[in-house]
């Protein structure tokens, strides 16, 4: 084994970070299966369970589990500021050697994390999931998010690995890398790839949720493949810019032909027909162009207002 990838002994603590939106029905069988589970870690845990401005219970039962007492941080969010952000108020108030980032609707099981240690102990940094299968997904999804990973991949200089979420174990080290990463268009999945590090992925069979309904619905999903994309790539600009360049040079060429046209065979009248197929073309294309620099440009405008990523109404825990 190379030095890189020394064992290690530990950890101490596993800080378990579950960002939660209406989830009131899943919090009692999430933690009921992690105290099931929670003892093949061998090590300490502490949750640190973000509220992500939700509509429902979810708080009522969060906090009834903190005064059960157990080891719990509640960061409490003034509305909805979405997962990314939630996420990351997960990572700022984890206090463990390492951190794990899990979803409360149980498709991600918890049973895996005793894999992802033993990885860590192994040497790597990052352990994330990957899905064995999507069989369980419509025809429509395999096939957009396929699509979407090829695409970035393809793109970007920072490869995602495929079928792979947000559950993942991290180093600490991995965590303060993150955490100094200042841009407020957080796509979670490309940062974790950003930053580097040993990583390493462990299959696992996704189960169906627990309780409720997914909020990721397709126009969600497009925005967020949408972020992914732009955040990580100029490639889309460079494109506009290759496409624009290409139709200028057929429109110079085509100008060429008809004064040569012109001047060989005399004046003549234009199809009606292709001057509208020509100037719609054009437009559509330079709409698309526009929308390309709108997408960067709106990016850059939320980047220098500064805001803060998230606003914390309340944080609960038990006196240390």
């Amino acid at each position: 084994m190379s030095d890189a990838a020394q064992t290690r002994s530990g950890p101490q603590l596993i800080s378990i970070v579950v960002a939660l939106f209406d989830e009131e029905q899943a919090v009692a069988p999430f933690f009921a299966e992690m105290d099931r589970v929670s003892a093949s870690f061998g090590c300490g845990l502490e949750y640190v369970c973000v509220n992500d401005g939700s509509t429902d219970a979810t708080l009522t039962r969060l906090r009834a589990q903190l005064e059960s007492g157990r080891p719990m941080r509640i960061v409490n969010f003034a509305r909805n500021f979405g997962k990314e952000a939630a996420m990351t108020a997960g990572l700022e108030h984890a206090r463990g050697d390492v951190v794990v980032v899990i979803d409360a609707d149980l498709q991600d099981p918890p049973a895996v994390i005793a894999d992802f240690v033993a990885k860590w102990r192994e040497g790597f940094d990052v352990v994330y999931g990957v899905r064995a299968s999507r069989e369980a997904d419509t025809f429509l999804k395999r096939a957009t998010a396929g699509a979407f990973y090829r695409l970035f991949n393809s793109i970007t200089s920072v490869p995602i690995p495929p079928d792979a979420g947000d559950f993942r174990l991290m180093d600490r080290r991995v965590v303060d890398a993150l955490l100094a990463l200042p841009e407020r268009n957080r796509f979670m999945k490309g940062l974790f790839a950003w930053v580097g590090f040993r990583q390493t992925g462990v299959e696992f069979v996704r189960d169906p949720r627990v309780a409720g309904a997914t909020s990721w619905n397709y126009p969600r999903l497009w925005n967020f493949a949408v972020d992914g994309l732009t955040s990580f790539s100029i490639v889309p600009l460079r494109m506009a810019s290759m496409a624009g360049g290409v139709i200028s040079l057929i429109g110079f060429a085509y100008a060429a032909y008809l004064t040569f046209r012109t001047l060989v065979n005399g004046v003549d009248v234009p199809g009606y027909a292709s001057i509208v197929v020509i100037v719609l073309f054009l437009g559509g294309v330079q709409l698309l162009c526009l929308g390309l620099i709108g997408e960067y440009l709106g990016r850059l405008y939320i980047e220098a207002k500064a805001r803060p990523l998230y606003i914390v109404a309340d944080v609960f825990e038990k006196p240390r």
